[in-house]
């Protein structure tokens, strides 16, 4: 059986990372047969310097054909002055809106070999273990906006946002069914005291909760959220939220952690599923051969086990990346004394070669 992946590395440290996400899935496709086929494709502000849009529709075709889209990153300083209806940033939203993509998987595990790397107390954040599940097509990132009116002789501008009970419903069945095969606990993240999003919202899991009697379900507010994820983040399971919310958490989530560049995300939906690190384009480090492709590695090994099905493929790229930073080796964000510095292609082949 074949499979065919979209590769679309995007802007600033897109290509070193998905190149090297790409070199170690051809080491486990060589291991275990896979039969992965790879297509390149453009979005983001390098699209838009070539085609003139962020989002070309043949990267869009592209990627509804496919078993499985591997995304870099997009963004810059370059592109800021841009058509705001035309900046790099407007190329993931697209997809997501054409893929479906109305969930967000974004595990937070702390490595053993990590945990001198958190900021917080090794007691605090050892066994750190959770799940983000950010709504990802609604919401204020998708509502209506005016980025300039006059009222009262006054210039202002705003966003609109808005959650319809299907929307609901739907990430909150997904969060407590990925609640059901770990350790039976979700915890729904809102502003309900303050927006009447939010409490639509709260009752709409509150409802579905119903369904789901063997999971614990319990409420906090976005800032007690927060707080608690930098006091105690092992007290998570699964955290379901919506797509602002999700945003900020889950890069606050991967701090803890030490490094914002290892951790995957899963974007799945209604038709072909995307899978990226959560950090951004970073073009500070573009081409400087620094980047941490651990985040884009793990992603891929995501796409194998979410849109593939390739399990063991999928557990013997982890254990790769496990065994590398077991013996020792770093890349510059996370390098101290004591520890092998490496590039980013060094740190793929290392992986590569423990695959």
């Amino acid at each position: 059986m074949a499979y065919n992946i979209t590769v679309i590395p995007g802007d600033g440290i897109g290509k070193e990372i998905t190149d090297g996400a790409v070199e170690v899935l051809k080491a486990a496709d060589k291991k275990f047969g896979l039969g992965l086929n790879f297509a390149y494709h453009d979005a983001g502000g390098t699209a838009y310097d070539k085609f003139g849009t962020p989002l070309p529709q043949e990267t869009i075709d592209a990627c509804k054909a496919s078993d499985g889209v591997l995304f870099g990153a997009v963004g810059g300083d370059k592109w800021d002055k841009v058509d705001p209806a035309k900046r790099p940033e407007k190329a993931i939203l697209g997809l997501r809106k054409e893929l479906g993509l109305y969930a967000n998987l974004r595990p937070v595990k702390v490595a053993d070999a990590l945990i001198e790397y958190s900021p917080l107390k090794p007691e605090l954040v050892r066994g750190a273990d959770l799940v983000i599940v950010r709504e990802l097509i609604g919401g204020i990132y998708f509502g209506e906006k005016c980025e300039s009116e006059q009222h009262n002789g006054v210039e202002r501008a705003w966003d609109l946002e808005n959650y319809s009970v299907p929307e609901v419903e739907r990430i909150a069945k997904l969060a407590f069914e990925t609640a059901k095969l770990r350790r039976g606990k979700v915890t729904s993240v809102d502003k309900s005291n303050v927006l009447a999003t939010s409490r639509l919202w709260r009752r709409t899991v509150e409802k579905v909760a119903k369904d789901y009697p063997e999971v614990e379900c319990n409420n906090l507010y976005v800032d007690n959220c927060a707080m608690q994820i930098a006091v105690k983040p092992t007290q998570f399971d699964v955290i379901v939220t919506g797509n602002l919310f999700g945003d900020i958490l889950s890069d606050e989530a991967a701090v803890v952690g030490g490094s914002i560049g290892m951790l995957p995300s899963a974007s799945i939906g209604e038709c072909t599923s995307l899978y990226e690190p959560i950090h951004g384009s970073a073009p500070d480090i573009a081409g400087k051969g620094i980047a941490n492709p651990i985040g884009t590695i793990l992603s891929a090994a995501m796409l194998l086990r979410y849109s593939l099905h390739e399990e063991a493929a999928a557990d013997a790229i982890e254990a790769a990346v496990d065994k590398a930073l077991a013996e020792g080796y770093r890349t510059p964000d996370l390098w101290k004394d004591g520890f092998t510095k490496v590039n980013t292609s060094e740190m793929t082949k290392i992986i590569s070669e423990r695959v």
